[in-house]
């Protein structure tokens, strides 16, 4: 049993070494054609069509999702059902990356003479730089590998692992190119994490009105304490007598109090409190106030306008919920 335990483990290291191998080979195929490819791309005024058979076609599939996630407006079409009508959801304004690591899938060369008629820029991507696919392309990408991982050398391993880092090659490169950002990249995924990181905003998750945790610089930490408890933040805003903020009174300050023995019930809150207290300012994004917390080391801060006046706390279990974090 130990035997087979060690042979399973050396199995998974000899395929990642093959596929790795595979992988900086298409170092050197980094070359005009691939400037070509991208030329096309990123003068293409449609989109990007991108077709493929079998595991070529699941790959091609992958690509197509990557290029549309990064600001090159793309689709899969099945070679097969664009020989029964769906060849119509290809326009002459557009381009098409051609999956096929032979160069010779027949449901593809089906379809390339009605490609070339309407003079559509073909991208070929195969493992054979002769092949019919790759004679017939605009430009070619030679995705070869000099074996599979898989023992039997029948099984698309290695081969379809590099044109995946090919298809991802040409992605990250129109991505760099067209100025793609961040937030162009939440836009089309306002779903996920990263949308609610980067499109969030903290007025979405603020405690406000009597939700807010605040005492004047007057009361004494014993009601500080009250407030704090009530309100369930671990810190209060601290008020002076123009109602505007001046400072914020948390655990931290409390810990710090008990150890220099003063009195909970005596001392005016005014005169432990924390001057400098970070802030921010309404329509801050919910990931900068993530920022500001991680860089102070505090779990908590205050909204103030222009004119110093509170507007909302937020702590760190809101952007918790808010799935920023």
């Amino acid at each position: 049993m130990n035997r087979n335990r060690q042979n399973l483990k050396q199995l998974g290291i000899a395929v990642i070494r093959t596929e790795s191998r595979a992988i900086t080979a298409l170092e050197e195929r980094i070359d005009n054609n691939f400037v070509h490819a991208c030329e096309l791309m990123l003068n293409c005024k449609g989109r990007i069509v991108v077709i493929g058979m079998g595991k070529s076609g699941h790959i091609g599939n992958k690509i197509a999702a990557t290029l549309a996630s990064t600001g090159s407006p793309a689709f899969f079409v099945h070679p097969g059902e664009a020989s029964h009508g769906d060849l119509g959801m290809i326009t002459k304004n557009d381009v098409v990356l051609a999956l096929s690591y032979s160069g010779e899938t027949n449901e593809l060369l089906t379809i390339i003479p009605l490609i070339k008629r309407f003079n559509i820029p073909l991208i070929g991507m195969s493992g054979n730089p002769n092949s019919s696919l790759a004679k017939q392309s605009t430009a070619h990408l030679n995705v070869n590998v000099s074996e599979e991982a898989c023992p039997l050398g029948l099984a698309p391993t290695s081969s379809t692992t590099a044109s995946l880092v090919m298809g991802d090659a040409l992605s990250v490169a129109l991505l760099e190119v067209r100025g793609f950002t961040k937030e162009d990249f939440a836009l089309s995924h306002p779903g996920g994490s990263l949308g609610k990181k980067l499109l969030l905003k903290i007025d979405e998750l603020l405690h406000t009105g009597n939700a807010i945790p605040s005492v004047s610089d007057a009361a004494t930490v014993s009601e500080a304490l009250v407030e704090m408890t009530a309100k369930k933040m671990g810190m209060t805003a601290v008020m002076d007598g123009k109602n505007q903020l001046c400072g914020i009174f948390t655990d931290g300050d409390l810990r710090r109090m008990l150890e220099s023995k003063h009195d909970l019930h005596n001392t005016r809150v005014g005169e432990v409190m924390s001057r400098n207290c970070t802030t921010l300012s309404p329509g801050t994004l919910a990931a900068e106030a993530l920022q500001k917390m991680e860089e102070k080391k505090i779990n908590a801060l205050l909204v103030i306008d222009s004119n110093k006046r509170l507007v909302g706390a937020l702590n760190m279990h809101d952007l918790l919920r808010a799935g920023v974090v």
